[in-house]
């Protein structure tokens, strides 16, 4: 019934989907709750008030930790960076907010820890954190602020699009006040780790799907004369190619997985993962209401250089 070799490789993708589950969702569960435990106790008001008023360099430090600890959805971060710039903020502190936020969080931190290991995800963590700082300093210096359109933004109700993707309502969390007790938080944290996570399994599972589908289906050599060490461009092809594929961080993660197993070099594919976690579709829509089309290909420039140079030097280093 089937063609010669294909029910092997399903056999094969069926086990490596089963593989994946069992090592991305419970570490997908705890991140979650860890995410909704910093939202408790650090909500999104809270962050804009403490980056108010720093200069560069320390400032951009600190827009970048905060951005990594705090992975509210997208219609939360870009509230708190207009607000930051309404505020007077330097627009390269309130760069190097935005560019940490999608690509270092819990979410991928453990993730990658699940699928890569510790010594890979520290690297990539360093990085990141370090090109987030950079490059907001250098958007700073471009002398770009007159690109940032003057309008108030407020939080859209329709429906939300999370920091890790998808349209789950990750904006719940963060309603935690003073008068409640330490439980009271870790409860609430609880629930919307719950909700986050059912909100955000489709795309895991999707993501999942075409990773096992990938290591078990499509040819080896396919993916190699794409994303290949013999072609010159693979690193930038896959920065590039993240943000139409975009699912979510969760569902990206699992195709990562999937290529390196078939031999794509992990540079290659953390570019494919930063660039869709960073370019994607619905963050950019929203950013559009905040910045004008200059800017907005600015930052989209960006998060592909820090790609293709993060993916270069994890290329020339572990190669």
């Amino acid at each position: 019934m089937f063609p010669p070799g294909l029910e092997g490789a399903l056999f094969d993708a069926g086990a490596y989907f089963v593989h994946l589950a069992v090592i991305l969702i419970p570490l997908f569960l705890g991140a979650s709750f860890l995410v909704g435990l910093v939202q408790e106790y650090l909500p999104p008001e809270s962050v804009e008030q403490k980056l108010r008023g720093h200069d560069e360099g320390t400032g951009n430090v600190a827009a970048a930790g905060l951005g990594a600890v705090t992975p509210f959805c997208s219609c939360s971060t870009v509230p708190i960076l207009a607000g930051l710039l309404q505020a007077g903020a330097p627009l390269g502190l309130a760069f190097s907010f935005l560019l940490a936020s999608p690509l270092v969080n819990e979410i991928a931190v453990l993730l990658l820890v699940g699928l890569f290991g510790i010594e890979i995800t520290i690297y990539y963590v360093v990085m990141t954190f370090l090109a987030a700082v950079v490059g907001g300093i250098v958007i700073g210096r471009l002398g770009l602020a007159e690109h940032v359109k003057g309008i108030q933004l407020v939080e859209e109700t329709n429906q939300p699009v999370a920091a890790d993707g998808g349209t789950a309502d990750c904006c719940a969390g963060g309603t935690g006040t003073a008068t409640q007790t330490h439980r009271q938080h870790i409860e609430t944290a609880a629930r919307e780790a719950w909700s986050f996570f059912v909100e955000t399994l489709p795309y895991l599972i999707l993501g999942i799907t075409l990773g096992a589908l990938i290591h078990g289906v499509v040819p080896v050599d396919v993916l190699h004369a794409v994303l290949g060490a013999e072609n010159p461009v693979a690193v930038p092809l896959a920065a590039l190619a993240g943000a139409p594929v975009y699912i979510s961080l969760s569902g990206m993660l699992p195709i990562a997985a999937a290529l390196n197993e078939q031999g794509i070099a992990i540079g290659t594919v953390l570019a494919f993962v930063i660039g869709g976690a960073g370019v994607s579709i619905p963050n950019l829509i929203l950013l559009n209401k905040l910045f004008k089309r200059r800017l907005l290909l600015v930052y989209a420039g960006t998060v592909v250089t820090i790609g293709i140079i993060v993916g270069s030097v994890f290329n020339s280093l572990l190669l």
